[in-house]
């Protein structure tokens, strides 16, 4: 990035010149910073018209089922920045598994389509245990039409799920970003500085900061967070939130307002629990999956 630090420097120099003034401060630097971006940002305003008019749909308030904002990065070349997007879920009685809407329509890329994959393989472990997973999901970026690639979204699907699968609505006023493993452990992500205040330009072009507004992201990526000096203000006021986290039963904590509830020694959750629900509703939809087929067979005799 030599390059770019010397283009920044010159046109730090350029302002220091134009104020007449001996040495090149913080503030030429950051004049440097925001004149480039000013240069170089016509999409991002192009996508923040949308969003305000309503021509990309995009709740930032209240709760929704089976509904979350993830967080995806545009980068542009010598310009990068950040945007909430739609992910929807629909869950339903079948046996196709995780239908990755993407995947199907050739949209997306390798390593999201392995980070739907793994989807499976947590929830497989987590609720099958002692019987088969019957039930068809799919997943969809919506308004989305250039591809989507990377597994930054894939905690943000498995909280979706978990949404669609329990009838609990999840937050619209906090975006999500992290990839997941198969255990349920949060992993780090690229991009965090530029989807964390794209998630703040958008609630904040949108009625303005409610104070409940936030981003959540994997703890390992505090160490990368160097925020604009505005949105290091608003989260020292408490009027934007980081929510650091580990494991996807915590994000569910926090998006869901319930507990997510840990399995005892006979590998039940506890009741009124996120797991719960879960469990609950995966078991009707393996009952009504066998009725189904026990009914065929009956008709079939």
């Amino acid at each position: 990035r030599f390059g770019q630090i010397k283009d920044l420097l010159i046109e730090a120099d350029y302002w220091a010149r134009k104020d007449d003034a001996p040495l090149v401060q913080d503030h030429h630097v950051q004049q440097a910073v925001n004149q480039k971006i000013y240069r170089l940002n016509l999409v991002e305003e192009r996508l923040q018209e949308m969003i305000s008019d309503g021509s990309l749909l995009l709740d930032v308030t209240g709760e929704k089922v089976g509904q979350i904002n993830g967080l995806a990065v545009y980068d542009l070349g010598d310009f990068s920045f950040g945007r909430p997007t739609r992910i929807t879920v629909q869950t339903f009685a079948g046996r196709e598994g995780f239908i990755n809407i993407e995947r199907e329509a050739s949209m997306s890329g390798r390593t999201h389509d392995k980070g739907v994959l793994i989807l499976s393989g947590y929830l497989g472990a987590k609720f099958g245990r002692d019987r088969p997973l019957t039930l068809s999901a799919s997943i969809c970026f919506e308004q989305s039409y250039d591809g989507v690639d990377g597994d930054s979204a894939s905690s943000t699907e498995l909280y979706a799920i978990a949404s669609s699968l329990s009838g609990l609505p999840l937050r619209q006023d906090i975006a999500v970003t992290g990839s997941v493993n198969q255990k349920g452990e949060i992993q780090p992500i690229g991009g965090v500085n530029q989807k964390v205040e794209g998630m703040f330009d958008v609630c904040r072009a949108a009625s303005g900061l409610t104070g409940t507004q936030g981003v959540v992201i994997p703890h390992q990526n505090v160490k990368n967070l160097m925020l604009r000096d505005d949105v290091v203000e608003a989260i020292r006021d408490g009027k934007f939130h980081v929510y650091a986290v580990k494991t996807i039963d915590e994000g569910l904590e926090i998006l869901t307002g319930t507990a997510a509830g840990e399995a005892d020694a006979a590998g039940e959750f506890p009741e009124g629990t996120v797991n719960y629900l879960i469990a609950k509703r995966l078991g009707e939809l393996n009952d009504s999956m066998r009725g189904y087929f026990q009914g065929l067979l009956s008709n079939g005799s």
